[in-house]
């Protein structure tokens, strides 16, 4: 059973920096890869990064693409969402899934397993 928490989320002012965590049990974490989504109140949930089994590509969502970036330490079994230049819109909680297959992917379906989700709230 794989089980991933999140963490670092919290209450930011807009232009400021956060870094989410995603800690993951399991020995194969490394072999699958692993994205960011999140959700606000009242939408769907969003892409936000994801990134492959070893870490040489990642993939980024339009409306976060040049402020967040994604890394992951193997070793540790953790993945990494820094997040720069926050922006009031960037208010959702944040959710880490691990990929079905063995490649990023933008859609919710092709994500097995997600945690708990890590709440960022931005204030102007």
């Amino acid at each position: 059973q794989v089980q991933l928490v999140e963490s670092g989320g919290g209450l930011e002012q807009a232009g400021g920096s956060l870094r989410l965590s995603c800690a993951a049990s399991g020995r194969t974490f490394s072999n699958y890869a692993v994205g960011w989504f999140r959700q606000a109140p009242g939408k769907a949930r969003e892409f936000v990064a994801a990134i492959s089994r070893g870490g040489s590509s990642t993939d980024y969502g339009d409306s976060v693409k040049g402020r967040i970036t994604i890394s992951r330490d193997n070793a540790r079994n953790t993945v990494y969402l820094q997040m720069n230049s926050l922006k009031p819109e960037d208010t959702a909680v944040y959710f880490c899934a691990r990929a079905r297959g063995l490649t990023m992917a933008r859609t919710t379906r092709e994500y097995d397993y997600w945690g708990q989700g890590t709440q960022v709230t931005v204030y102007s």
